[in-house]
């Protein structure tokens, strides 16, 4: 697929989520096909500890899909990224599990998901969290930064999954872990690519 998709279809494809993204900033209801806000928080079995920490203004922000904390553990004082943070959600859990000692760095690519993200940090006394416009396909961060990598609902928006997983990879510290939540594909992709550039943020 990475041949098939021309830097014409890419653009469209990143206006596309640009043009979506730009109305959950706002409010993420009835745009996606599962739960958002608390219920879709409470569906996935978040930590309910940690969601009492957090303002309800923020809670109702949610739109991931998955919970990637259930795939292990996140200790203190370690070094998070999340890859596609939107508005910063499970940053903000992160950020509480690493504690003061700890970091965590939320990037995306929707500056209105980023302004979002820095309004719901605003609102608590978090001071080891930031907020970073970027690409997942070129992290700006050295090799080896990160304890743990985690991604809610993004990689099936990234056209170049591979140089994505690559970058992942180098920015994890040696035995450092990827914690993905996701929609998968369970048929084969169609041949239409131009359908598929389409509805690639649908």
């Amino acid at each position: 697929m990475k041949n098939l998709i021309t830097a014409e279809d890419r653009k469209k494809i990143e206006e596309g989520i640009r043009k979506k993204y730009m109305r959950v900033a706002i409010n993420p209801e009835g745009n996606f096909q599962y739960p958002t806000g608390e219920a879709g928080l409470n569906g996935q079995n978040y930590d309910l500890e940690i969601l009492r920490k957090l303002p309800q203004d923020i809670l109702v922000s949610y739109c991931g899909a998955g919970n990637p904390f259930s795939l292990g553990t996140i200790n203190e004082g370690e070094a998070v990224l999340d890859i596609g943070c939107g508005t910063g959600m499970d940053t903000l859990i992160g950020a509480i599990m690493v504690g003061p000692k700890g970091r965590a760095v939320g990037i995306d690519l929707v500056p209105e998901m980023l302004d979002r993200a820095r309004k719901n940090l605003r609102k608590t006394s978090l001071n080891n969290v930031s907020f970073q416009e970027a690409s997942a396909e070129g992290l700006l961060f050295p090799d080896a930064t990160f304890d743990v990598v985690i991604s809610n609902g993004v990689f099936n928006l990234i056209p170049d999954k591979v140089r994505v997983l690559k970058e992942v990879l180098r920015v994890l510290k040696p035995f450092g872990r990827f914690m993905i939540a996701d929609q998968v594909l369970t048929v084969e992709p169609t041949d239409d690519t131009q359908s598929m550039v389409k509805n690639w943020a649908r």
